[in-house]
């Protein structure tokens, strides 16, 4: 019974670091430049045509095996696949060719935890060794390059949530968003915020994140982060808020539709607008691991029709957003529910 418990906490703890840190808050890293895909590959990649792009890129490997790059990308397009296997054996084999990459080791560690995450269900032994595997990567990145600000708040996330026989601690946590703060005084009190939510100390994130609001900052990102902590909370009028706040920082910037999308259903307002915003966001945005996932708007999509009495429709959409991410957690308790209605 305590391998089964531990087993699952550890994919539990797995998923909340890697769906709170795939949202790309943080401002682009600056260390130096991995080698741009070629451009009929990166169209691929950007229109979210991971496969076919995987395929181009095992040509280009063929001709350019020990370009690092290109088993980079190659991981990150079999990430996005969820072909995890293959995703750790290629991000390893980027980082046998160059070892001092931080992006590198910081994609292996998501690439684990997510391995971890499925190999839960089985095997706590497996679990446990993937979670060391993930929270060394993560620390690799880290001090590879301390401007590596995405695989700072990585390894916060995982000292935060992760149990102490695979190295989580409050207290490194604590010592680590200090570091950062040294670096990045937005992204430190980001990530004290987040420890203070993480204890359930409320007040506390709050007055953090309306520090920052008043900060200015000019990365729309950041308001975005503080936006799906006042989602969690049920907060319309101060999701809403913060949206808004961080609109002028990028007027064309697809993810406000999501975001305010779902402010209108949590406020219950204006729902034709809500479901316009939400649908405009699944025609324009490919669904990849770096933006809200097209399995919530499917499930905020279900919520409104719910809300509504559109049951069967709320069901498809609730069934969508399944097929989309199987671990929607969240989706599937709601087709639960509506289920026995």
């Amino acid at each position: 019974m305590r391998q089964i418990t531990l087993s699952l906490s550890l994919g539990y703890l797995l998923l909340a670091v890697l769906a709170a840190g795939l949202l790309m808050t943080a401002p682009p890293y600056a260390g130096a430049a991995v080698r741009e895909l070629p451009p009929d590959i990166g169209r691929l990649y950007n229109g979210g045509l991971y496969r076919q792009a995987a395929e181009a890129l095992n040509a280009a490997i063929q001709r350019e095996p020990r370009e690092s790059s290109l088993h980079y990308w190659l991981g990150r397009c079999l990430y996005e696949l969820r072909d995890y296997n293959r995703a750790i054996s290629s991000l390893e084999r980027a980082i046998t060719l160059e070892p001092d990459r931080s992006d590198y080791h910081d994609w292996l560690g998501k690439s684990y935890g997510r391995k971890a995450e499925e190999t839960n269900r089985f095997s706590a032994f497996s679990s446990i060794s993937l979670a060391h595997k993930t929270h060394r990567e993560f620390e690799t990145a880290v001090r590879l390059d301390a401007n590596n600000l995405e695989a700072q708040r990585d390894l916060i996330r995982y000292l935060l949530t992760a149990p102490g026989i695979v190295g989580g601690s409050e207290g490194a946590a604590q010592q680590r968003i200090h570091a950062l703060a040294a670096v990045d005084s937005i992204e430190g009190t980001l990530a004290q915020a987040e420890l203070f939510a993480s204890r359930r100390k409320h007040d506390a994130a709050d007055g953090e994140y309306r520090k920052i609001l008043g900060m200015k900052p000019d990365r729309i990102g950041v308001y975005f982060e503080i936006a799906e902590y006042y989602r969690d909370r049920g907060d319309a009028a101060r999701m809403s808020e913060a949206i808004e706040a961080g609109a002028p920082r990028a007027p064309s910037d697809h993810r406000l539709d999501y975001y305010r999308g779902i402010a209108l259903i949590l406020g219950n307002q204006a729902t034709a607008e809500a479901e316009r915003n939400l649908r405009r966001y699944l025609d324009t945005v490919p669904d990849n691991a770096n933006v809200p996932s097209h399995s919530t708007v499917h499930e905020w999509l279900g919520r409104l029709y719910e809300r509504e009495g559109q049951l069967d429709r709320a069901a498809q959409e609730f069934q969508a957003a399944l097929i989309l991410d199987p671990r929607n957690k969240e989706a599937g308790e709601l087709l639960k529910a509506l289920k026995r209605r």
